[in-house]
């Protein structure tokens, strides 16, 4: 298999990095004095390591943040080339490093995050990396301003060490491509079965195991880094932490701002963390969070409390908890008006994950009020059955053929991504989303659009004046079906703190209504595909969590939910890499 350019590049960058730095394995890469030598007194590892244990070794030390910065490049210099997690290294993440680590040896502390190295999902603007949105048209762009949120973690202490790879422009470019795909690395494998899919349809280099959306949790599940921010739309934090074993908070949309990201549209993007540990998540969103002048949706939820951790986290926080289980389509199939053919529902294996999961709930104290259906789910009426009202995705739901679906997303992505890219000046590679289509057309040869652009170019055929009466209606609607007759109807009428969603199942109508979750991993499935793998293909299993959801700006009792629930599981596993 012949490596791609940026992988060996990335892998020419970490060795200088390590030469330069002090070399150490991801062993004995531990530990340096306050100055920043080298003079390691005992080993750490940053395998699975919490933010916590990091702080405890850098308190000790056992552990600096340069040894830690030198132990992730190291596993990403060994294991890389085969997940492919990585779309860009950051050559300042060493000499971040030590002035923390000076900073430290000074008695100055940010913070949970001081010297703690994280990656960022590559649609998220760096001035010391690329952003690229994996597209070709974006190769090496350096943009010419930061995201709101990467000042705020930098402030906070945190080292940008890396960019996670990612579906292609957060995957809103063709429903073909496959999840982790882009034209600039190609495809990234998830760590928990790394191996190529061998069935004849689908041997174009994606894994057997799907990494899940397009905010890759391949690096952070493999010890690439300590945690990552992605970013979601529709599912795009939900279904690859859930792929990949890990806690990911999708906030409120407004609680974070969306300044200095690539949109898809602004009525459901939002950034958010992916860690191993709803601890550590916590922190990462609380770093990130509060009100920003350029982004306006910002300030519409109160933030978290000051001590977040000790707040919130508590080992007991399921205690008395009433969470409801919306059983009609997320658990069990259900048929919406007017059609015969049921959908939904879950699997024996998935069916038996969550009566699992909901013991637990039980055990640890929690009301179980079952079912709890989402009335917009099971509603007789076709006007009012979110079943029946889903996005505009493909060149069928094109202009004559979207009178059944929302246009909120490819109507915001023209309108939203054109915007963004006037914020870039004349830096902008393209001056529009019809020049990114253009551009795409004329490099279909390089693998510009190997699976074809249907998303993109029923984007650039809406027009952002003649259709915004029909993006606006659209828009009431989705929110009439995701809040009033949705999540809060269902909240309200059984007195719910929380509704608890099979896994990534419930993304669409969250995203919709704008609303957090926090999903937690849990259990493993058999990875089950259509059509079957060959007879002697042993499959590794599929992770399969759970997730908690609220109405708008609940996160506080969420996260309460979901750390009561990771403490009495602890299921979490690392991936066995070679």
């Amino acid at each position: 298999m012949n490596m791609p350019r940026s992988l060996f590049s990335h892998g020419l960058l970490i060795t200088a990095l390590l030469l330069q730095h002090g070399c150490g394995s991801e062993q004995s890469s531990a530990g340096a004095n306050a100055a920043g030598n080298t003079n390691e007194q005992a080993s750490f590892d940053v395998v699975e390591a919490s933010f916590e244990d990091m702080q405890e070794a850098m308190r000790d030390g056992r552990a600096s943040a340069q040894s830690l910065v030198r132990a992730y490049l190291a596993r990403i210099e060994r294991y890389d080339a085969t997940l492919r997690a990585t779309l860009a290294i950051n050559p300042q993440a060493p000499r971040i490093a030590a002035k923390l680590d000076l900073e430290r040896a000074a008695g100055r502390l940010r913070g949970p995050l001081h010297g703690i190295p994280i990656a960022l999902k590559d649609n998220i603007l760096t001035t010391d990396m690329p952003t690229t949105g994996g597209a070709l048209a974006f190769a090496d762009y350096t943009a010419p301003y930061e995201a709101t949120i990467v000042r705020r973690l930098r402030e906070a202490g945190a080292i940008i060490i890396a960019k996670t790879t990612l579906t292609e422009l957060a995957n809103w470019v063709a429903t073909g491509m496959p999840n982790g795909y882009n034209a600039i690395l190609g495809h990234s494998r998830n760590p928990y079965d790394p191996r190529p899919d061998p069935r004849p349809c689908c041997n174009d280099g994606r894994g057997v195991l799907d990494s899940g959306g397009s905010s890759s949790g391949t690096g952070t599940a493999a010890n690439f880094w300590a945690a990552n921010v992605g970013t979601e739309t529709s599912g795009s934090l939900q279904i690859p932490a859930n792929n990949t074993m890990l806690v990911a908070i999708k906030p409120t949309v407004g609680r974070l701002s969306r300044h200095g990201i690539i949109p898809i549209t602004a009525e459901q993007d939002t950034a958010g963390p992916m860690a191993k540990y709803v601890a550590d998540a916590t922190a990462l969103l609380a770093a990130m969070e509060g009100t920003d002048p350029k982004d306006p949706a910002t300030g519409v939820c109160p933030p978290l409390p000051a001590s977040a951790a000790a707040t919130l986290l508590r080992r007991d926080g399921l205690a008395g908890a009433r969470i409801g289980i919306p059983r009609p389509f997320f658990y069990e199939p259900v048929a919406p008006p007017g059609s015969e053919a049921p959908r939904g529902g879950l699997t024996a294996a998935e069916a038996a994950t969550m009566r699992r999961a909901i013991a637990v709930l039980e055990q640890e104290g929690a009301v179980i009020v079952d079912p709890a259906p989402i009335p917009s789910t099971v509603s007789p009426d076709p006007e009012a059955n979110q079943l029946l009202f889903g996005n505009c995705y493909d060149l069928g739901q094109g202009k004559g053929g979207d009178a059944n679906c929302s246009t909120v997303m490819k109507y915001g992505m023209k309108r939203d991504f054109n915007q963004w890219l006037s914020s870039l000046g004349t830096t902008a590679p393209v001056a529009s989303l019809t020049g990114l289509r253009r551009f795409n057309r004329s490099r279909e040869a390089q693998g510009a659009i190997r699976y074809g652009q249907a998303q993109l170019d029923i984007s650039d055929e809406m027009e952002l004046t003649a259709d915004r009466s029909r993006w606006r209606a659209d828009r009431q609607k989705d929110r009439r079906l995701s809040r009033d007759e949705g999540i809060d109807a269902a909240l309200e009428r059984h007195d719910l703190d929380a509704l608890l969603m099979p896994a990534w199942r419930g993304e669409n109508i969250i995203n919709k209504a704008g609303y957090p979750a926090v999903s937690v991993p849990f259990g493993e499935v058999p990875n089950v595909l259509d059509p079957p793998l060959p007879a002697d293909f042993e499959a590794k299993p599929m992770p399969f969590g759970v997730t908690f959801a609220g109405t708008g700006c609940s996160e506080p009792r969420l996260l309460t939910l979901a750390y009561a629930f990771e403490q009495a599981t602890q299921t979490r596993r690392a991936p066995a890499l070679p």
